[in-house]
Parts: structure tokens; C-alpha cells; sequence
């Protein structure tokens, strides 16, 4: 049976194929069908203990680790629960992305979205790349707790350019590990055909982003319209003037009247 899965599993990093060298693009595809698709760049930032200079005293520095272009990957496809784990450098590095589908009742009745459910960062203080002379060198793990996050309807795609920050707790006496998340595009249920995302749904800081940049537009026709409008009246109201009999202000024209 897990001989079979395999064969009927696909799974692709393509990040290859993106023009920024920082994003990253991976599919999983099961029975020939995609079923999970992820597009985005990612660093963590670690902070870690080195001794001093006395050799007595600890300071804190600070790995800044990116998701590596060439990274491993294993995808899970599910009804309700999808699953997208990424590994690098030898495995030194392992991420874990668990998303999460469910229904809810809202007073337009029921409805359904997804959900980004769980991060775990798999990272070793041993491996040189990132981490310099860390103290007590070995493996840690830091993760999520109750996360609920990428909040989308079911059925559609999240998009987000702006950078994300998501805090993870480490194992490494409860240090505090940032995930920096940016050029999201991402769908793990519900994909209508092969590589082809759902109708979009843009985060919060995007459709601030777009209102921003689009509002001097709208107020600037807005005013012009208003211009338009005044200008329109005033000559209505000039040819209407213009056209009334002119009422003699002098008192002598009046003689001839009765």
C-alpha cells in the first residue's frame, strides 16, 4: 500500500521557474491530479547563545536562515488536512506546514475556509552555515500554538505580497524564533485544475496597500466630477439670467407706464 501511494504521489519544487531567486515554488500531486500548491519566500530568524569574550558571560546573536532554493519536499493531501513539509542542508533545517479545513455557521448560514494550523521549525545549532560557535550545539524545534492563520475561504487561493512576521516558540529555553513570510500565493484544497490556483483572496495588509493607492485616484475624479458639475450649473444658470427681460433701474423710464 505505501509502495503504491508513492507511485501515485507526486511532489515538485519548481522554484526554478520564479524570476526572484528568494521565492520559492512547490506542488504536490496525487493520482496525476494537483492538490497542494505553495508559492513564497521565507526566512527564520534565530537567535542563539556564544560565549563572551570573558568566557564566563553568554550573549545572544542572531541567525538569519533562508529557505534554501533547492530544499526537499513531502506533501499529504487530504478532505480536511493537508500537509507541506520542506528540509535543507542535509536535513539541518526541516519545515512543517499543516493547513486545516472546517466548516462554520455565520448568519449568512454555514460556511467553510481553510486555515494555516501549525508551523514547526526543525533547526541544529551544530550546522556552520548560520550558527557560529552556538553554546551547547544540537537540535531544536520551534513551533506554533494554536495558530490560525492565512484565514481563506474554502475554494480559493491566498495571496499576500506584504511581509508576514509569525512567532514561534523554540525548545532553546523558550526562545522566541520569527518566520518572515512574503510573496505568499497558496492553496492546499480545492485546486480546480493541473497548476492552476482558485480565484484569489487577498490579506488584509494588500487590500489596505490597494485602497491607498487607488483612493487619491477615485477623490481626484471625484473632483473633477464636482468641477464639472459646478461648471455645468453655472452656465445653466448664466443662460437662464441672461435671458430674462432686464428690469430699468432708472425711475424716469417708468413715466410712460399707466
Amino acid at each position: 500500500a505505501a509502495a503504491r501511494l508513492a507511485a501515485e504521489q507526486e511532489v515538485e519544487n519548481l522554484s526554478g521557474l520564479s524570476p526572484n531567486p528568494e521565492k520559492d515554488i512547490f506542488v504536490v500531486r496525487e493520482n496525476r491530479t494537483t492538490c497542494l500548491m505553495a508559492e513564497f519566500a521565507a526566512k527564520f530568524i534565530v537567535p542563539y547563545d556564544v560565549w563572551a569574550s570573558n568566557y564566563v558571560d553568554l550573549i545572544t546573536e542572531q541567525a538569519d536562515i533562508p529557505l534554501s532554493r533547492g530544499a526537499e519536499m513531502k506533501g499529504k493531501c487530504g478532505t480536511n488536512e493537508s500537509e507541506l513539509e520542506l528540509s535543507w542542508l542535509d536535513q539541518a533545517y526541516i519545515l512543517k506546514l499543516s493547513f486545516l479545513k472546517e466548516g462554520h455557521n455565520t448568519s449568512r448560514g454555514p460556511e467553510a475556509s481553510w486555515r494555516l494550523s501549525r508551523i514547526q521549525f526543525t533547526y541544529d545549532t551544530s550546522e556552520r552555515t548560520y550558527f557560529k560557535d552556538a553554546v551547547s550545539p544540537g537540535k531544536h524545534t520551534a513551533s506554533s500554538h494554536r495558530l490560525s492563520a492565512l484565514v481563506t475561504p474554502a475554494g480559493r487561493s491566498y495571496e499576500c505580497q506584504a511581509q508576514q512576521t509569525i512567532s514561534l516558540v523554540s525548545s532553546d529555553h523558550q526562545k522566541s524564533v520569527q518566520l518572515l513570510l512574503s510573496e505568499v500565493r497558496l492553496q492546499p484544497f480545492d485546486i480546480p485544475a493541473d497548476f492552476v490556483f482558485s480565484e484569489e483572496h487577498k490579506c488584509p495588509v494588500d487590500q489596505r496597500e490597494q485602497l491607498e493607492e487607488t483612493l487619491p485616484l477615485i477623490l481626484g475624479l471625484i473632483l473633477g466630477l464636482v468641477i464639472v458639475v459646478t461648471l455645468g450649473i453655472y452656465h445653466i444658470h448664466h443662460k437662464l439670467t441672461a435671458s430674462q427681460v432686464q428690469i430699468p433701474r432708472d425711475r424716469s423710464q417708468y413715466k410712460h407706464m399707466g
